[in-house]
């Protein structure tokens, strides 16, 4: 029997801390392997522990967000996860810019956020679908539809996008990549944001853009 997935949670509500542990630890495939409540906390467990997902809040003494390049220079492959209450864009794009892999909120089920959890052990990228929204719907211009915007998406977001450009649907685009449907919903909330488009259909044109832009260079 495998240990699972290696998370650690730091949050400064006990009550909440725990019940996300005992929620992990009830669910098959995770191993919870430190707790803790303050900046100092997080970075002491990045650097001893290592998990393979820090779960880490924003407000907390000595703050989330300023835990999260401390990490990073001393562990840079540390996958770190805020889970928070803040629905601030500031805050945001401030963790993401940083190097936090996933942004979630709260009111996350239990389940969820284990799938959440297994996704960014996996090497992919999360943010609420309601927050990557508001985002895109603050900005004042879309970004370009170029090959360059096509570089910001990882390789696995850039296989989805190509499934999805050739006319297949979430569910078909999980099965043939072996992947959850939540998932492809997520990578296409991404994907979305990073290339400042409403929907589907604008996110295959950008691609169809983009490659045509390569093609007549």
């Amino acid at each position: 029997m495998t240990a699972g997935i290696r998370v650690a949670v730091i949050d400064d509500h006990p009550l909440f801390r725990e019940g996300v542990t005992r929620s992990l630890s009830e669910i098959d495939g995770f191993q919870i392997v430190a707790e803790g409540s303050t900046k100092d906390d997080a970075i002491r467990v990045a650097e001893t522990l290592q998990p393979d997902v820090l779960l880490m809040d924003i407000s907390m003494p000595g703050g989330g967000l300023n835990a999260i390049l401390p990490i990073l220079t001393t562990v840079p492959s540390q996958k770190i996860v805020m889970l928070t209450v803040s629905e601030s864009s500031d805050d945001v794009t401030a963790a993401l810019n940083s190097g936090a892999k996933g942004y979630v909120l709260k009111g996350v089920g239990s389940r969820a956020l284990a799938e959440i959890i297994r996704s960014v052990a996996a090497g992919e990228s999360y943010v609420a679908p309601a927050l990557s929204a508001r985002l895109l719907s603050s900005r004042s211009s879309p970004a370009p539809k170029t090959p360059l915007a096509l570089e910001a998406l990882t390789a696995r977001e850039l296989q989805v996008l190509q499934l999805v450009a050739s006319g297949l649907s979430n569910k078909h685009v999980a099965r043939q990549l072996d992947l959850h449907e939540k998932t492809v919903k997520h990578h296409m909330t991404q994907i979305m944001a990073k290339l400042g488009v409403a929907n589907r259909t604008e996110a295959a044109i950008a691609l169809r853009d983009a490659t045509d832009g390569r093609g007549n260079q």
